[in-house]
């Protein structure tokens, strides 16, 4: 908090009181990125051959909101399973990629695999918070493919604030503070510039803090924490020369979380009395992050048409999920698993009742069993892009080749505790020892390579592209207990070689309109330890992309043929299963449409007034091809034509805004159809049902000084109550009403 107020302080001093600094600061992407993207700007999306959409800092400043699920409603084709209401850990998928912990999509921040373990272990327990996030880009398509290792349904790349584009000797800064209902708190500040260091050669350097805490919405029966409180720093050093061609930069972020958060849910008929309760059972549940970044960034410009960048970098995870995970049977023989108890409260009693605990109440000696959920991540990898323009007489190219070495690992080292109820408190009667749960290794070692030539031939562009990887997964087991890890009981190893071939083609019909088609080859890594068939599918996709001045239009279809969709069993899927372990799902169709639509009426810098309008909707269907019984929960006993689960058929956001000089007012209404928990058609039974919800934010600023505003925004304004889904455990509650109020000020 210290380091946070230090920066917090000197940002708001810089913007309010310095006149040396910038007074029209940029802090856009860092060129040495332009690479590692699709493309670096809104505009440029027109004539890719592809479905790829890009937010800038306006987008994100518009609601200011910490919770990427509600920022990722902006973009088509994205699907979003809610989980604790703030998106501490988001599930994400892309066009029926699978959501469980965005494991089936690739998450990028500042062009490196964002997720703790990409290979060994996707599943995604750290995310970027978004108060520092400057851009994101969604990759759907061909496009996809420069990325890796999943393919299936796109790529999502977050942009950090970097060191503002200013000249040398000037400064930029933002501080932004607000506070709100349930405790909520949110500090932000940055500050960064360049100055000269030698002839031709400047420095720059950037220092970012966040701090974001919430007392949480949801009460235990008990009463104790249901929030989180996270700090989140970041250092930028760089070295450029005054021409721009040359540039170094060392980034290091920091993230520290604390979240009382649970898997257990409510059974439908409590949600129904009261959706935020939390049963006595959960009280010990709790999440500790510590996640660090080590990044070095080198982008040189090689005579007038080549370009060389290079990334190397390491991420450091370690987390502990401290919660609930199973209670003991009726025969005292066994455990039942969460799910099973809550969708059943009257067939299991004696387990329904250990997990409520109310007051007055004495449980079972031992009957709650609660994992120690240590896990220790860590990624490394180098890779580097290299482009450059030629022709081929009436032919214009723009080649890229980029190649990537990357290693990880997840080591497990977990226990079990075991606790009963008494009068409503939870007491440890049998503690486990370290490693007695589970003690493995799993790390990938994987090189990627990666080709791709845009080619020019008069209103036709053309974009074929080639991905390889190959893949060396290794899962080493020890025995129970042993911290020493001297002999392995079990080793399994397995190697993965695949190609992932990719093409688009554009055909400009005009200055402003675009029809563009792909296809391209889908997958996904197996997991260390998985013996199931790779995940592969063949996706396609056509349409219709208009822009004309502030209007923008586009109509694209996609259909996606699974050969074999995986299932990976993890805890936040419910269990029932041995975790890690994984299931073959066969052919799946994913067919749909994507729609995206705005434009901008009026012009306030003239002193008038500015409405912004758009619209975001995407249609689905996504289904099996063939029956199977599957002890993945989700799936379970499926037939042909059953819909895949958490997959809605309708999302459709709307947004609409007001913006004059000094006033800027903006709303935004999101629907989403109902969906399944679990595989199946027909009519869906209430203990299967994703509720429907129609939700709708609004956002004020107002400017006080030129550069000082204040600044308001209300989330789900009309206190929508629903049921977000039943994974992990129980029935979970969408987030209630919630607003922050504050200043915001930026140079």
């Amino acid at each position: 908090m210290r380091f946070l107020s230090g920066i917090s302080f000197s940002a708001l001093v810089a913007v309010i009181a310095t006149p040396a600094v910038a007074s029209e600061a940029e802090a856009g992407q860092n060129p040495a990125l332009d690479l590692i993207t699709v493309t670096a700007s809104r505009q440029g999306t027109l004539d890719i051959g592809g479905s790829v959409q890009r937010l800038e800092i306006e987008d994100l400043e518009t609601f200011a909101y910490g919770d990427v699920n509600r920022i990722l409603r902006q973009i088509p084709g994205v699907f979003l399973q809610e989980e604790d209401g703030f998106g501490l850990r988001p599930n994400i998928g892309i066009r029926g990629s699978g959501t469980d912990r965005s494991a089936r999509v690739t998450i990028m921040e500042d062009g490196i695999l964002k997720a703790p373990a990409p290979y060994s272990a996707p599943a995604i327990y750290y995310f970027p918070r978004m108060a520092r996030i400057y851009g994101i880009e969604v990759a759907k398509g061909p496009a996809a493919i420069k990325y890796g290792p999943a393919t299936v349904g796109g790529a999502i790349n977050f942009f950090a604030t970097p060191i503002p584009d200013v000249d040398a000797g000037e400064v930029a800064a933002s501080f932004t503070a607000l506070a709100g209902n349930y405790g909520g708190q949110r500090l932000h500040g940055w500050v960064g510039g360049w100055s000269g260091l030698a002839s031709g050669i400047e420095m720059g350097a950037f220092a970012e803090g966040v701090y974001e805490h919430s007392n949480g919405f949801k009460t235990i029966d008990i009463g104790g924490d249901t929030g989180f409180e996270i700090v989140d720093t970041t250092l930028r050093f760089g070295l450029r020369t005054t021409d721009r061609r040359h540039s170094l930069e060392f980034k290091f972020q920091r993230n520290n979380e604390r979240s009382d958060e649970t898997y257990l849910g409510i059974t439908l008929a409590d949600f129904a009395v009261d959706p935020n309760r939390r049963y006595n059972a959960s009280q010990r549940d709790v999440m500790n992050v510590a996640h660090e970044t080590f990044q070095l960034t080198h982008s040189s410009k090689i005579g007038s048409d080549v370009t060389l960048t290079t990334i190397a970098y390491r991420t450091d995870t370690a987390r502990s999920w401290y919660k609930l995970n199973d209670v003991r049977n009726a025969a005292n023989t066994g455990w039942s698993s969460l799910a099973d108890v809550l969708a059943n409260p009257t067939a299991n009693p004696l387990q329904f009742a250990d997990l409520v605990g109310a007051e007055g109440f004495t449980g079972r000696p031992g009957a709650l069993r609660v994992r120690n959920n240590n896990r220790v991540y860590q990624s490394t990898g180098i890779q580097s892009v290299i482009s450059g323009n030629f022709d081929t007489g009436p032919l214009r190219h723009a080649l890229e080749v980029s190649a990537r070495y990357h290693e990880d690992s997840e080591d497990r080292f977990q226990q079990d505790d075991r606790y009963q109820i008494v009068n409503g408190r939870m007491v440890l009667t049998t503690p486990g020892a370290p490693g007695s749960q589970d003690n493995r290794i799993g790390d990938a070692k994987a090189w990627a390579f990666f080709v791709r030539d845009t080619i020019d031939f008069g209103a036709i562009t053309l974009v074929p592209g080639l991905r390889y990887e190959t893949i060396d997964l290794r899962q080493t087991r020890f025995a129970l207990g042993d911290s020493v890890r001297a002999i392995p009981t079990a080793v399994a190893e397995r190697n993965v070689d695949v190609f992932i071939p990719g093409v688009s083609a554009v055909w400009r019909l005009g200055d402003d309109l675009r029809l563009i088609a792909g296809a391209h080859r889908g997958f996904a890594s197996p997991t260390p330890g998985s013996d199931v068939s790779i995940e592969t599918s063949w996706n396609y996709e056509a349409g219709l992309k208009f822009g004309r001045g502030p209007v923008r239009m586009e109509v694209i279809g996609f259909f996606n043929d699974y050969s074999n969709l995986v299932g990976s069993c993890t805890a936040s899927t419910g269990g029932n299963c041995d975790i890690g372990e994984q299931f073959e799902g066969g052919k799946v169709d994913v067919k749909g449409v994507e729609v995206l639509a705005g434009t901008t009426f009026g012009n306030s810098a003239d002193g008038g007034i500015s409405v912004p309008v758009a619209l975001v909707y995407t249609f689905t269907d996504a289904r099996f091809q063939s029956n199977f019984v599957s002890g993945y929960e989700p799936w379970g006993a499926v037939s042909i034509d059953d819909r895949l689960p958490y997959q809605p058929k309708h999302q459709l956001t709307l947004n609409a805004g007001i913006e004059t000089g000094r006033a800027r007012f903006n709303a935004t209404m999101n629907w989403v159809s109902r969906a399944r928990a679990t595989a199946g058609q027909g009519a869906i039974a209430a203990n299967d049902r994703i509720d429907a919800r129609t939700v709708v934010d609004v956002s004020a600023e107002f400017d006080l000084l030129e550069n000082l505003s204040l600044f308001g925004s209300v989330q789900n304004v009309f206190d929508e109550t629903y049921n977000a889904g039943f994974s992990p455990s129980g029935a979970r509650p969408g987030a209630p009403r919630l607003w922050l109020v504050g200043l915001r000020s930026r140079i």
